[in-house]
């Protein structure tokens, strides 16, 4: 038996009336004879054959007739604009009739097991489409029926005009179509019966036996009206905008507008029709199909036949001579019998072909059930990528293999990335009701095949009410497998596109069965330690979270207009429990006015924008007494946690880590010069306002305003009335919140009376409409003392924030003097002034102040004044070479501080790093000696910006006098301001620093640029580079095998420093300490030398914790020195006199000399020894890292220590007549350690390839040069080059090798430490210019 196919895979039978039938079938109250004949249409027990003979019975056979000259108006349309009417007009349908079917259907008791007539309706609509289709041929006409009857003057020319008429289809439409005459004789027909048959024989003789006369009464008046099936609804045709005449008649347009659901014919005359409908198909229609499936079959087998070349193959390979003749091209299609082929116009020139024959064959064989056929048929044309895999599933048997075909047929007419066109819906739309209405509901809803995804895949993207449908219909049949998320998440998307058409009726019906199925708990049980774990009770479920506030904001909103403005101003409230900014990432779906999914932040904007028109609307109806207690907020802005009291010792800005940090070095600072202690008292003074700092955190994706914001405060000495009278409590102004922002906000709260407060709560109003009071309390901790408490989840008392205000005793009040806005230049030497009183009842006479740990400063003693200490210059002095933690320093008093006493204390700063930061300094202060201490803090905000770029360079010198050649570039990189240079001066323990030049006395315009030349002399003296090498070998060696690290001091050094000024060029004594020097005019400031060894230690410390982070920070002094004996430091004194600035910057960032890797032995022995097993993956990168740190410091560099310096540029006259010239070439090799020999051997190769296009020297004589250099030692070699012509010699062919050995132990065998091998850059431009004498 056949399985039944849907309407839309049935025979297509087009009806060409003639006019007298059409005035006939109208004065009888009939409608068009194509929907007389549909209403016959399906036919019970009809019977096929496949090709095979075999017989195929059908239980319902049906067939579509349309209206010919519809069809041939219809194919004139584009087809994308017909599907975009198509989409419309299923939506306006839809939308007209919903209402009803939502009231009916709520009324049912089972809506889950019920077909709904949504979806019924869309499917009607979609398989009403019978207009042919580029891509398919199920609706080109199969038949065509010329029907007239013998009301005509001459039914015969009648007859012959239909038979002679041109069909009107594109070239796209297939013509093979079976013609079929129909006459129909009515009672009152002018033709007698005998007549009748007469010209049913002519017509049967002339066109062929394909013809029928049908006989009936069609009394006058018409008989009661028979209720037939409602025929499928059928897109009317498009109206036309230019005021043209439609093509197609007024009758039938004028049908299409009403129901035909009712038959005014007799019961013979039914009888009569039913006998033609059936004789139609079984008699012409089925045999005719029969006979075309035979004749194309045979010609589809035929191509698929092994080829005849392969036959031909077959005999050359065995030796006969025959040969195959070639076959040019496929045999033309056999001619096909009772098949009429008009004359067919073409539309616009169109040569688009008509559906295949291959595929008219999987389609004819579909439709009279030979599914072995078109199964083999089907499968061909999908592989051969012409279509067939939305046929495939429904013929074949369910299988994993169906749902491939399904998921190609659908990304072949839509891929997934592409936007949908309105044909792409379409043909997903009528893929999707063929599955649906064709497979069994078990088939369709298994596993294997999951039929409710195929629809879901169908409506893609789209946002059309037909797409709505399909994903409500899935969700409809996820509830049947119990799937009642997804089902929920279906109908939430399906809501989302009907809203945005304007269906409400059906909006509202699926986002409450959506919120239905979210809401209910799915039946799982989970163990009870989870409850526990999450602090939840069973009982708690708050739905689907992910589309909760899809599915109630817009159910808020109905409220809203049907007049429950309360009840919506609660929904809308409640929505922000489901802000985006909490809830999953679907939620950001649900916008109804905006797409969220391009700006998920728009979510709770809308809600808050509805809940403040709904709670306004509702004050402006109720007034003010609108009753808005019971009305709480879903969420907390105020962050209790973080909720903190501060008093007026305390900063308001600053981190708490910084002031930790500074506490801590105070008592590092002090726990060796007494015991006594830091108080830190939390209570306040009466009379002095203290502040409440709330943290404020928006969590929605949209701002708010908080108006009004205030503290409550309790109070165990009195009542409210008492805390009104004697408690004053600040009420901030109102708070903007942007989105996810947070911000801490203070309270100011000022008591008259000792008391003992409790700041229970913060209020405000919440967007100024709703007012809010949050608590402040903390839960208490986790009681586990009785078994008891350790079964059932125990909690202690709440907590709150609790402060006892009590009689001031003793406070420092600090503050700057001028707490402007500060921008400093970077290095600048800034003077300020602070301000310190008593603010307590008891005397001060010690003050401390601790600032950060990169923070330069320098306190000017009591009776100093400003003016500068000319004549002031170092030339050396002696450095401990150590890094000196951060340490407080002490502030100067004339006297004690009594009670409402003050002072004043310069303090001086030194600009450091460029970037916007605080000066926070945290002061002690205490009585007398053995009293405790006390601290407050104090705050200011500055920038530092850069007035000079400075860049260094070194490169060994090509001079004998000296190593290294240095130059500094500074540049001035202000936009207005000049800015004048007044001295360099360089730092460094084993490089004696001379400059080469003058310093340029004229100031640097903007963007204007000076370079300082210097040479490096080394001293001769390695001990200090030896000494410091050693220390920090064996503190590393310490680090790295794990030993306690000794907080021994590292070698002290003798720096040398050069000078280079306006004034005097440079000179260097060999002196101790700092000493005056009159013949130098450069004054220096007191504490310059203070924040030159402080930028050091800053810039070593910071250097040493980025590149060692594996070390802690603290150990980090204890490891390394100060200086590095071979680096070099450059100090810029710089004045800028139109701002009345100036200070100097520290440039560290040279190191001169040649190192050779003096960590190597430790770290070998490292990797060499036993490795101990951890169980800690982490533990091992770790050691990892920091081996790796410590190869790649500068304690470990490496390099070649060897320079060559050939002497170029030299010109040389020669005469060559008298034979070649011989000229002398000089090398220079200099050693650059101060602390290892090196070995050298110099060969000059001129078979060394040179990107010179000098000529190559050739030497003579000899070309191998070996020798010793001792530590910081040079030596020259003579070679002779030899010239045959004039020209210019490049000097760029030799080659050095170098050993470099161990420091010299009491003349013991050598010892190699480094091998290295080194040639002539490529680019050298080294060369000697030889002329000839004899040419003129």
């Amino acid at each position: 038996m056949a399985r039944v196919l849907p309407s839309s895979l049935t025979p297509h039978i087009c009806i060409l009336p003639s006019q007298d039938l059409e005035e006939l079938l109208q004065s009888s109250a009939l409608p068009s004879l194509h929907h007389i004949l549909q209403s016959f249409s399906p036919l019970p027990q009809v019977t096929t054959r496949t090709t095979a003979l075999t017989t195929v019975p059908h239980t319902s056979f049906a067939l579509r007739f349309s209206d010919l000259t519809e069809i041939e108006a219809a194919c004139r349309e584009d087809e994308e604009q017909r599907a975009t009417r198509t989409i419309d007009w299923i939506g306006d349908r839809i939308s007209k009739r919903c209402a009803k079917w939502v009231d009916d259907f709520e009324k049912m008791n089972d809506r889950d097991v019920a077909r709904t007539p949504w979806w019924d309706e869309l499917r009607r609509c979609a398989e009403g489409d019978h207009i042919p289709a580029r891509d398919e041929g199920w609706n080109h006409p199969m038949s065509i029926i010329l029907a007239v009857s013998t009301t005509a003057p001459n039914p015969l020319q009648a007859i012959t005009a239909l038979h002679s008429r041109t069909l009107d289809f594109p070239s796209w439409v297939d013509v093979t179509h079976l013609i079929y005459t129909l006459i129909i004789h009515p009672k009152n027909s002018p033709l007698s019966d005998e007549e009748a048959g007469a010209l049913f024989n002519a017509v049967k003789k002339q066109y062929g036996l394909h013809t029928y006369l049908l006989s009936l009464e069609l009394p006058s008046p018409p008989p009661h009206p028979v209720s037939i099936p409602a025929l499928v609804p059928r897109l009317p045709p498009p109206t036309i905008s230019n005021g043209s005449a439609d093509t197609v008649r007024p009758d039938l347009k004028a049908t299409q507008t009403a129901p035909l659901n009712i038959l005014r014919m007799s019961e013979q005359d039914i009888q009569q029709t039913a006998r033609f409908a059936r004789e139609f198909v079984t008699m012409n229609l089925v045999p005719w199909m029969e006979k075309c499936v035979v004749e194309w079959n045979e010609t589809y087998s035929s191509s698929r036949r092994l080829p005849s070349r392969l036959f031909s193959s077959t005999r050359r390979l065995f030796g006969t001579s025959s040969t195959t003749p070639v076959h040019s091209s496929t045999p033309s299609l056999p001619a096909r019998s009772n098949t009429y082929t008009a004359p067919q116009s073409s539309v616009s020139g169109s040569t688009i072909p008509p559906p295949s024959q291959q595929r008219r064959l999987a389609e004819f064989a579909t439709i009279l059930g030979d599914s072995k056929l078109a199964v083999a048929v089907w499968e061909s044309l999908r592989k051969e990528g012409k279509g067939g895999s939305d046929i495939l599933p429904l013929l074949i048997a369910p299988s994993p293999a169906v749902q491939l075909h399904v998921s190609h047929a659908l990304n072949t007419i839509h891929p997934k990335s592409a936007d949908l066109h309105s044909h792409a819906q379409l043909r997903a739309l009528l893929y999707a009701v063929r599955w649906e209405s064709t497979l069994t509901i078990g088939d369709f809803l298994s596993d294997t095949l999951e039929g409710e995804r195929w629809l879901v895949w169908a409506a893609g993207n789209a946002e059309e009410p037909p797409a709505a449908l399909l994903l409500a219909h899935a969700a409809l049949l996820s509830v049947r497998k119990n799937a009642r998320r997804r089902a929920a998440l279906w109908y939430f998307f399906a809501a989302n596109r009907l809203e945005k058409c304007g269906i409400k009726p059906l909006t509202m019906y699926f986002l409450r069965r959506a919120r239905e199925l979210s809401i209910s708990r799915p039946d799982k049980l989970l163990s009870p330690s989870f409850w526990m774990s999450e602090n939840k009770q069973p009982s708690d479920s708050e739905g689907f979270d992910a589309v909760m506030s899809g599915i109630e904001h817009p159910l808020g909103r109905l409220l809203y207009t049907t007049g429950d403005v309360s009840g919506a101003v609660r929904h809308f409230l409640g929505l922000l429990r489901w802000s985006s900014a909490s809830s999953s990432p679907l939620a950001q779906l649900s916008s109804h006015t905006v797409d969220i999914t391009k700006d998920p932040s728009n979510s709770d904007k809308v809600f808050l924008e509805d809940f403040q028109v709904a709670i306004s609307h509702l004050k402006s109806v109720s007034g003010e007494q609108a009753r808005l207690a019971d009305i709480k907020l879903p969420l907390r802005f105020v962050v209790s946690s973080q909720a903190c009291i501060r008093l007026a010792r305390d900063s308001v800005e600053g981190e708490q880590s910084e002031w930790e940090t500074r506490e801590e070095i105070w008592s590092s600072f002090w726990k060796h010069r007494g015991k006594e202690k830091l108080e830190r008292s939390g209570n306040a003074a009466v009379g002095e306002a203290f502040w409440v700092d709330i943290t404020l955190h928006n969590p929605l994706d949209t701002e708010v305003t908080l108006a009004n914001p205030t503290v409550i405060v309790e109070s165990s000495s009195g009542d409210a009335a008492w805390i009104r009278d004697n408690i004053t409590i600040e009420t901030a102004k109102d708070v903007i919140l942007y989105a996810n922002e947070s911000r801490t906000i203070s309270i100011a709260i000022k008591a008259s009376k000792p008391a003992s407060l409790v700041i229970a709560g913060v209020a405000y109003d919440f967007l100024g409409l709703l007012p809010t009071v949050e608590s402040l309390a903390r839960r208490g901790r986790r009681l586990q003392d009785t078994p008891q408490q350790r079964q059932t989840i125990t909690y202690a008392s709440d907590e709150f924030l609790k402060l006892h205000v009590e009689e001031a005793s003793q406070e420092l009040a600090v503050a700057f003097v001028d707490d402007g806005q500060l921008v400093l230049a970077e290095g600048e030497c800034k003077r300020m002034k602070l301000w310190m009183s008593n603010a307590g009842s008891r005397d001060i006479g010690e003050v401390w102040v601790v600032p950060g740990p990169e923070d330069q400063i320098w306190i000017q003693p009591l009776n100093s004044g400003e003016g500068l200490a000319t004549g002031m210059a170092w030339k050396t002095w002696q450095s401990d070479n150590k890094i000196i933690p951060p340490r407080p320093y002490s502030i100067p008093l004339t006297e004690k501080l009594v009670a409402a006493g003050s002072t004043e204390v310069t303090i001086v700063l030194h600009a450091g790093r460029k970037r916007k930061q605080d000066l926070s300094f945290l002061f002690i202060y205490r009585e007398a000696q053995g009293s405790p201490f006390h601290c407050t803090r104090v705050t200011r905000s500055y920038e530092v910006v850069a007035c000079l770029q400075i860049s260094t360079a070194s490169h060994p010198s090509y001079s004998s006098d000296h190593s290294f050649s240095l130059s500094l570039d500074l540049t001035n990189i202000l936009s207005s301001s000049s800015v004048e240079i007044n001295q360099v001066t360089t730092i460094s323990a084993n490089w004696s620093c001379s400059p080469l030049a003058e310093l340029c006395s004229e100031p640097l315009c903007p963007s204007q640029t000076a370079r300082v030349l210097f040479s490096a002399t080394s001293t001769g003296d390695c001990t200090s580079v030896n000494a410091v090498s050693a220390f920090v070998s064996r503190k590393i060696s310490n680090v790295l095998h794990g030993q306690a690290i000794a907080p021994d001091d590292p070698p002290q050094l003798e720096l040398l420093c050069g000078h280079v000024s306006q004034v005097q060029v440079f000179h260097s004594l060999p002196k101790s300490s700092l000493i005056p020097a009159p013949s130098q005019s450069f004054a220096y400031e007191p504490f310059v030398a203070h924040f030159i060894m402080d930028a050091r230690r800053v810039a070593v410390s910071r250097s040493l914790a980025h590149s060692h982070p594996r070390i802690p920070t603290s150990s980090l002094p204890s490891i390394f020195p100060l200086y590095n004996p071979l680096s070099v430091d450059f100090v810029i004194f710089w004045k800028i006199p139109s701002e009345q600035r100036s200070g100097h910057i520290l440039v560290s960032e040279i190191t001169l000399g040649a190192s050779h890797a003096m960590l190597r032995e430790v770290l070998e022995g490292v990797e060499s020894a036993k490795v101990k097993r951890s169980m800690y993956a982490e533990t091992q990168r770790e050691k990892v890292e920091m081996l790796q740190a410590i190869r790649d410091s500068e304690w470990n560099a490496e390099m070649n220590p060897i320079v060559v310096i050939v002497e170029d540029g030299l010109v040389i006259e020669h005469d060559f007549s008298q034979g070649v010239c011989m000229a002398p070439v000089k090398f220079t090799i200099r050693n650059h350690s101060l602390s290892h020999p090196s070995r050298f051997v110099l060969r000059l190769d001129h078979s060394q390839q040179s990107s010179s296009h000098h000529f190559h020297a050739s030497y003579c004589g000899r070309t191998t040069f070996r020798g010793l250099l001792e530590p910081s030692q040079t030596t020259s070699v003579l070679a002779q080059l030899c010239a045959t012509r004039p020209g210019t010699y490049a000097l760029s062919d030799w080659r050095l090798e170098t050993e470099v050995g161990e420091p010299d132990t009491e003349g013991g065998p050598w010892q190699v430490r480094h091998c290295y091998e080194q040639r002539a850059a490529t680019d050298s431009s080294s060369s000697i210019v030889i002329s000839d004498l004899s040419q003129p």
